[in-house]
């Protein structure tokens, strides 16, 4: 089992930047692949971000590619997603999520742990 916690979320600006954290505990994180997902208001959670075990190979979605990065410190057991030039409809609760068979890709189902949730609030 791995637990996740998610910080970093705020009340930001459009254009802003901000980081999000993503700490693991009660596993090797790095038998982990990990993914980003979001909620907005009245929308259904949709993914953002995926990176393999190693960290070497990201995944993006479109509405993201090229200002978001993901990245991971496997010694730090802490996955990243780093946002910049934020939208208003960036605004949503990120979440993030371990599968333990490596998977990095935006199939919910093989995500076996969720973290609780960091809000993300990008006014103009």
């Amino acid at each position: 089992q791995v637990q996740l916690v998610e910080s970093g979320g705020g009340l930001v600006q459009a254009g802003d930047s901000l980081t999000l954290s993503c700490a693991a505990s009660g596993s090797t994180f790095s038998d982990f692949g990990m993914g980003w997902f979001r909620q907005a208001p009245g929308k259904q959670r949709e993914g953002v971000a995926g990176i393999t075990r190693s960290g070497q190979t990201t995944l993006y979605a479109d509405s993201v590619r090229g200002r978001f990065i993901v990245s991971r410190d496997n010694a730090k057991n802490t996955v990243y997603l780093r946002m910049r030039s934020l939208k208003l409809e960036d605004t949503a609760v990120y979440y993030c999520a371990a599968d333990a068979d490596g998977g990095f890709y935006f199939n919910e189902p093989m995500y076996e742990y969720w973290g609780q949730g960091t809000q993300v609030t990008v006014s103009s």
